[in-house]
């Protein structure tokens, strides 16, 4: 295969690497200036915002506040909540409500509501202030956006395109600043790796929920952004932040199904197999408390009881009221073979949402010039320890929005002519199953590992581990044309290794990261930022 052209046009458009809502809300207030690129390496329609059923955060009520919410924030995040990073999403969410209304998006309505939304309460929140579409929230605004952005004249979506790496100063071999020039893109449906130029390329690729056996993500949610990004020789903080939701379907036919916060905010009860509920001897709060406790809570009466799931009840809340709220549970339980107005859930956590991610300011600045993050990929501070329900789809509308000015507003720069993708040392991979068997150990040891409940020994076996897969997969890239598993595959790797590597920093127990050897809480805590040494990383082309 011989090295692709490079194009490199005069006035090199954005690049925005994801198409879930963070990427698309950056690209559709870009476009209204630029020429925009949107890369997802799937169908367009395979995103965690997709996925995502509870809603998003507005402070509209009267009985709210931004006060109140900033609150409810820094308590789910165990104390190291950035308060001016809090404070800004919260004081933007009620706009932020109001962009994807005016994108279409249909959430439910209430004619007595404030902009005549029906708002629900999740775990956490003091009031209700989450605008939802039924229990399909994600879809809805997903669908809105895409059909916007499809019909945007300055928006070139394409499917099955996945990022590689970043082309940067390191690749133009010019003695300068570090600097982001645009990226290395596979069209898997070609196979061949693109060099693509961009005036800033935006990371939008969401979490890196698949490094764990058992995950409420979809199969995108590989950590590509935040390996890029270190691997560029950013910062990232806060990776032994992993929140694993409560309660996802327990069942043989569906791993991946999540039965939203939302059903315990309208009063479901978690129970053991008896019936007998258990929360109270956990948190005062109930079954709205936030996941983490929720999460070790349920992690606690499986071990203690020797279950493989607990139990949500929702009987008592009555069948019409099931399949008018949570419509999408209903009926899928009820395909499963599960009527949820009759008979409970059966329920188990799983890895959900990564807190931590690259380090970017409000505007999604990185430390890499040119390059830009937004949503599930990165670390403002507004998560901490722990995210509270339903703010991650307000951050990626209120820093997408942020992040499309502030590239807009970027000093021009010159651009240069960019090397093309080489593949002159490597042949065709001959041995696929090499690939799969390392996914399945990865994944394997860290939900073994590196889950709910920790201890330095087995964070030890599992970074030891981790090196020597890395070892391996970094051997098997320099020698081998590239593939999306292979890639998924390095991606996820350095993500793993930046989790553990995060969670021995850690001398405590906060949040979403909980150690045997360290159980309790220090008075005062901060971020746990990863700096990449220069010296450090893989063989690369």
């Amino acid at each position: 295969m011989t090295p692709s052209p490079n194009p490199n046009p005069p006035n090199a458009r954005m690049v925005v690497i994801g198409a879930g809502l963070g990427g698309l809300t950056v690209a559709l207030e870009l476009a209204r200036y630029h020429p925009v690129l949107v890369l997802a390496k799937r169908e367009l329609g395979e995103s965690a915002t997709a996925w995502a059923q509870g809603g998003i955060v507005g402070v509209l009520g009267d009985d709210d506040s931004v006060e109140s919410h900033v609150r409810d924030t820094q308590d789910a995040g165990a104390g190291i909540v950035d308060e001016v990073t809090a404070r800004f999403i919260a004081e933007r969410s009620a706009q932020a409500v109001q962009w994807l209304v005016d994108a279409g998006v249909p959430f439910s309505p209430d004619p007595a509501g404030p902009l005549g939304l029906h708002l629900t309460r999740e775990g956490g929140h003091a009031v209700r202030r989450i605008a939802h579409a039924a229990d399909a929230t994600g879809k809805a605004i997903h669908d809105a956006l895409l059909e916007r952005a499809r019909a945007h004249p300055n928006i070139d979506l394409r499917e099955r395109w996945m990022a590689v790496d970043l082309i940067t100063s390191r690749h133009l071999k010019r003695r300068e600043s570090p600097r982001c020039y645009g990226v290395y893109a596979l069209d898997m449906d070609r196979g061949r790796v693109e060099t693509l130029p961009a005036r800033a390329v935006v990371l939008a690729t969401g979490g890196a929920g698949k490094v764990y056996r058992y995950t409420t993500n979809p199969e995108t949610a590989t950590g590509d952004g935040t390996a890029m990004a270190w691997r560029a020789g950013c910062r990232v903080a806060n990776m032994e932040f992993i929140q694993f939701h409560p309660t996802c379907l327990y069942h043989p036919q569906e791993r991946s199904f999540l039965i939203t916060e939302a059903l315990r905010g309208e009063g479901g009860h978690l129970t053991l197999p008896d019936g007998t509920r258990f929360m109270a001897a956990h948190d005062a709060r109930m079954e709205l408390a936030p996941r983490d406790i929720v999460a070790r809570a349920i992690d606690f009466e499986m071990k203690r009881h020797g279950l493989d799931h607990v139990w949500l009840d929702a009987r008592h809340l009555g069948e019409a009221f099931l399949k008018e709220h949570f419509p999408t549970i209903h009926a899928r339980c009820l395909e499963l073979g599960i009527d949820i107005a009759r008979a409970p859930i059966p329920v188990v956590p799983a890895a959900h949402y990564t807190c931590g991610g690259v380090v970017t300011d409000l505007d999604g600045r990185t430390d890499l010039p040119g390059l830009y993050a937004v949503g599930e990929t990165t670390y403002t501070g507004l998560h901490g320890a722990n995210r509270l329900a339903s703010n991650s789809l307000l951050e990626c509308v209120v820093v997408g929005c942020t992040c499309a000015v502030a590239i807009q507003n970027q000093k021009e720069m010159a651009e240069p002519p960019l090397p093309p993708w080489d593949e002159s040392q490597v042949e065709d991979a001959d041995e696929q199953v090499v690939i799969a068997h390392n996914w399945d150990e990865l994944r394997l040891l860290m939900w073994n590992y590196v889950g709910i409940v920790r201890t330095t020994k087995r964070l030890e076996r599992a970074l030891h581990r981790i090196k020597l897969l890395r070892d391996e997969i970094d051997d098997y890239y320099a020698n081998f044309r590239v593939n999306r598993d292979l890639l998924e595959l390095r991606n996820l790797v350095v993500c793993a290794e930046l989790i553990v590597r995060s969670a021995l920093r850690r001398h405590e127990s906060r949040g979403l990261h909980y150690s045997r050897d360290f159980p309790d809480t220090l008075p005062i805590s901060f971020p746990t930022v990863l700096t990449r040494p220069a010296t450090s990383g893989t063989k690369r082309r």
